[in-house]
């Protein structure tokens, strides 16, 4: 009975486990340089989304995954605004492979990430005097699988024709 509650633990504790630590902003910023000017523009600004992601070990099982969102706004050739969002959080990740915490830092953290840029961005731009924006959800998986390629087809050897 002892041996099999000793299986049993051990087996609990090769198991892959995730947890989230603490979720915080890292940096936020915002330039808004032709204010008030663009304010009387009834021109919808032309919106640019950039998204970028790292991640770190911390500490033994303990790492930190940072989701950069910049949006740029234009009206013609003027900015009206520039807001940058560092969302970052601490995960504890244990018993997984290299390519799986690969994965889980690249699409399952980002994926817990993003809400919390969307409505920092979100309420960075309202509070600027502008429409706040809502961004749509982002599939972070497909991101991390066009990653995955890129780098393979910049690995693979060019071939001469």
């Amino acid at each position: 009975m002892a041996e099999e509650q000793a299986q049993e633990q051990a087996q609990e504790q090769a198991q892959p486990q995730f947890s989230i630590e603490k979720l915080y902003v890292k940096d936020i910023s915002l330039e808004s340089p032709n204010t008030p000017d663009l304010f009387l523009v009834q021109e919808a600004p032309q919106i640019e989304l950039k998204l970028s992601n790292q991640g770190r070990q911390a500490a033994e099982n303990l790492y930190e995954v940072q989701l950069t969102v910049t949006l740029t706004a234009k009206i013609g050739e003027r900015t009206a605004y520039l807001a940058e969002v560092a969302q970052a959080g601490l995960f504890r990740i244990v018993n997984v492979t290299e390519e799986m915490l690969g994965m889980v830092m690249q699409i399952t953290c980002p994926n817990i990430l993003f809400p919390y840029a969307r409505e920092a961005i979100s309420d960075l731009i309202g509070r600027a005097g502008y429409q706040p924006i809502f961004l749509a959800p982002v599939n972070f998986e497909v991101l991390y699988q066009q990653q995955q390629q890129q780098q393979a087809q910049a690995a693979a050897p060019a071939t001469v024709q």
